[in-house]
């Protein structure tokens, strides 16, 4: 909260010229853009409020002021500045105080001196006449400012406006990117460090977000020292949002397969925790398979974009067998279909921000040396597709699963011409074993449907 007491001396020809203030505004943001935050939310105030007050002390009519910072029932002195008078830190204002009751349900308050609800004795102390005042920070601050004497009503309240609107601005931004440094941290946690060592099986992912945080997610979860659990999931929208709804499925998985639910039970469970979400996104694509060291493969597809199984010989299936995306139906039924790995075989697993990636075109991004494309060139609105995704899988097949993940990121920034995504990224490869006859005698390949 921020408060601005007008001060009697130091009277200046401020109302000599009339003030832009819709100019003053930008030059006041302008510069809180180039402040560093401090260590705290009050240090932070306290270094803007100085800067606003030694840059623009005429143009405002502010030349001091005082910062509190509230403390249960009351607001507690913690810094002086400008040619403030100078008293004790530690002075307590109650949250009572009339001025300051309606300071806090309007944000902005201006009282003369003859008004009957200001303290004349505290006001005496503080070597201020009148009562002008802006809340910053929900709350949680107040700042007391000496104005000058010769500026009339509206000169004061177009100021505390200019200041308000600036430090509430810069003290948000620096709440969202602690928030946002938060969920990044929580999503580093959650996202695979690195590829679990399963039998002879290769594998790889990689997730790129479009924002700092983003709504895909790939997990491997070992369910028994036989069984792999294999996840790729798509909320919608990206950003804080979806990393938040990312960290409960994380979540519900890990724990549904702890309690030895079946893989169809896991999934239904999960579709009623998001149905219950209070999150903005409740509409979540998720795929979800278990693989066996014999090269059977259970999966669940829950409206995500079908992952591929790519056989030695160039079959290829789609794994498509499951139900609705997550969320919008409470009871929704799902199913299981399979596959089998066999010695050269792969599994892709991708998001829609790959198969979805528009073409580029040179005039959105010029290159001085185009490399020579390996593919067609792409009209500007042409996606990329399950079939070009398909093709580089093929080129690459034999290759270890990490190559041919990078390989797929660069087709598809080839496409794009370096283009911006618009949606974030994400790439599983497993590539099966070669043919282990310690493995094969333990656990033998089933033969037709299981």
């Amino acid at each position: 909260m921020l408060v601005l007491r007008e001060e009697a001396p130091l009277a200046t020809a401020v109302d000599a010229r009339p003030v832009n203030y819709r100019a003053l505004m930008k030059k006041v943001e302008q510069l809180v853009a180039t402040l560093d935050g401090a260590e705290d939310e009050g240090s932070t105030i306290q270094s803007l409020i100085e800067s606003i007050v030694v840059n623009f002390r005429d143009e405002l009519g502010i030349y001091g002021g005082r910062l509190y910072r509230r403390r249960g029932a009351f607001y507690v002195l913690s810094g002086i500045f400008g040619d403030a008078k100078e008293v004790p830190r530690g002075l307590k204002v109650p949250v009572t105080y009339p001025p300051i009751e309606l300071l806090i349900e309007d944000g902005a308050v201006y009282m003369d001196a003859d008004d009957p609800r200001i303290d004349k004795t505290l006001e005496d102390l503080l070597g201020v006449q009148r009562f002008a005042a802006i809340e910053v920070g929900d709350g949680e601050h107040i700042l007391a400012f000496n104005v000058a004497a010769a500026n009339n009503r509206d000169d004061v309240l177009f100021s505390l406006g200019i200041v308000r609107h600036a430090v509430n601005q810069k003290l948000r931004r620096e709440r969202m990117e602690g928030i946002f440094e938060e969920a990044r941290k929580i999503q580093a946690s959650i996202l695979p460090r690195r590829a679990p060592t399963y039998g002879d099986f290769d594998m790889y992912g990689r997730s790129v977000p479009v924002e700092s945080v983003g709504g895909d997610f790939f997990d491997y979860i070992p369910v028994t020292d036989k069984i792999l659990g294999l996840a790729i999931a798509d909320v919608s929208g990206h950003g804080l949002p979806a990393a938040l709804q990312v960290r409960d499925i994380y979540m519900g998985l890990r724990m549904g397969l702890a309690r030895d639910f079946k893989i169809v039970r896991t999934v239904e469970r999960m579709n009623r925790i998001i149905h219950r979400s209070t999150l903005t996104s409740r509409f979540v694509s998720m795929f979800y398979g278990e693989l066996e060291l014999n090269g059977v493969f259970i999966y669940v597809n829950a409206g995500h974009p079908p992952p591929f199984h790519l056989a030695a010989d160039g079959t290829v299936t789609h794994l498509e067998a499951g139900g609705p995306v997550l969320g919008p139906l409470s009871e929704a039924s799902y199913e299981r279909g399979f596959v089998i790995m066999k010695p050269g075989d792969m599994l892709v697993f991708y998001t829609d921000g790959i198969v979805e990636t528009h073409g580029g075109s040179q005039r959105e991004a010029p290159r001085e040396t185009p490399p020579p494309l390996s593919h067609p060139a792409a009209a500007p609105l042409e996606e990329y597709g399950v079939d070009r995704l398909l093709a580089v899988a093929r080129r690459h097949q034999g290759q270890p699963s990490q190559a041919v993940v990078e390989a797929i990121f660069a087709d598809v920034e080839e496409w794009s011409l370096g283009a911006p995504a618009d949606d974030d990224r994400t790439v599983v490869v497993v590539t099966s074993p070669a043919a282990d006859q310690s493995i094969t005698a333990a656990f033998p390949r089933p033969i037709g449907l299981i």
